[in-house]
């Protein structure tokens, strides 16, 4: 064989051989399809709160969430005490009342922190008081 026919036969080959496999599906397009991101999820904010009013006691049917761990300042002068922060009940939800430096209102007395106890079947958040 010459070359011209020998290289015009290779030239077949290769245009057979591509139109083969066009014509058998060997050949994939992808399709790509875009979606929008979903939106982020953010943990829910951490909302702070006054302390509730002394001997506030209310009917929850939600206990509250764990206690956030706050780390304290150094005591501002001495005979303060350090109130320890807590889930407030704001009668929709729970939100954190920050712990803070108190002097109590008069020697002897300590600091009762919020609670919330099971009594008669429902949950009932006691705030907190100096006694």
């Amino acid at each position: 064989m010459n070359k011209p026919l020998k290289f015009m036969n290779l030239k077949l080959f290769l245009l057979a051989a591509v139109t083969a496999s066009l014509a058998t599906g060997c050949v994939t397009r992808e399709r790509v399809v875009y979606q929008p991101a979903p939106p982020p999820v953010a943990p829910p904010p951490v909302v702070y709160a006054a302390p509730a009013p002394p001997d506030q006691t209310v009917v929850v049917n939600v206990p509250p969430p764990a206690p956030i761990v706050e780390v304290y300042p150094a005591m501002p002068r001495p005979g303060y005490v350090w109130v320890q922060g807590s889930w407030v009940w704001r009668g929709h939800g729970w939100v954190w009342a920050g712990g803070h430096w108190a002097h109590p209102p008069r020697p002897g007395v300590v600091w009762v922190g919020p609670r919330y106890e099971r009594r008669g079947g429902v949950n009932v958040y006691i705030g907190g008081t100096w006694r």
